[in-house]
């Protein structure tokens, strides 16, 4: 069963419709604990500002077993602030604390780079290394971004994409059974349907 965390993020009903159009019939959305018991994959779609997703996901008691999935081995792919919150902690509006599952941090896009902020917008992947999420996937495809703050990531080993927007930046990660991806794989046509279908497959 595919749990899929419910927060009250705005992207999620997009993100639900792309699963089903993929196929996936046993969808669990997790709200409380109890939900995510016997997942057997985990996404956390996520939209909006890193210190109130974590205060929510934190609310609705969902830290501890979202943490005890993964380092049980449960595949978890993080979408937007879904990949955000598995780093150490974002500077978004003071400190906040993050999953602590990746090194490194969250921080806002500088703003004397002469782009606008948000990035928002198509933008091209690079690919830094092989990752079962980018089978199919070619370096340079396009996806869909929507964010201010971006991923610093302190291990070179977890950036499987990088996206230069005024500076190269971490776009997308891999640690064992743990993927994020910064851009939106639900509204980043058929590139994010692979990517979408690539984690279920290494999920299954």
């Amino acid at each position: 069963m595919l749990a899929v965390v419910d927060y009250g993020a705005g992207n999620l009903r997009s993100v639900l419709h792309a699963l089903k159009h993929l196929g996936v019939e046993r969808m669990q959305l997790a709200r409380e604990p109890g939900d995510l018991r016997g997942a057997d994959k985990i996404i956390l779609p996520g939209v909006g500002a890193f210190g109130a997703g974590m205060q929510q996901i934190r609310k609705q008691g969902l830290i501890e077993p979202l943490k005890d999935a993964i380092h049980s081995g449960t595949p978890y792919l993080g979408i937007c602030l879904g990949m955000q919150f598995l780093f150490e902690y974002s500077d978004e509006m003071g400190m906040h604390e993050g999953l602590g599952l990746l090194p490194g941090y969250v921080t806002r896009f500088p703003d004397d780079m002469g782009l606008k902020v948000p990035h928002m917008g198509w933008n091209q992947l690079v690919l830094r290394r092989p990752s079962a999420l980018l089978d199919g996937v070619e370096s340079n495809s396009y996806a869909y971004f929507v964010h201010s703050y971006y991923c610093a990531a302190a291990d070179p080993a977890d950036t499987v994409v990088t996206v230069d927007y005024g500076l190269p930046f971490t776009a997308a990660v891999q640690r064992g059974n743990l993927y994020g991806v910064q851009f939106h794989p639900e509204k980043s046509q058929r590139v994010g349907l692979q990517i979408l279908a690539n984690f279920l497959k290494a999920a299954a």
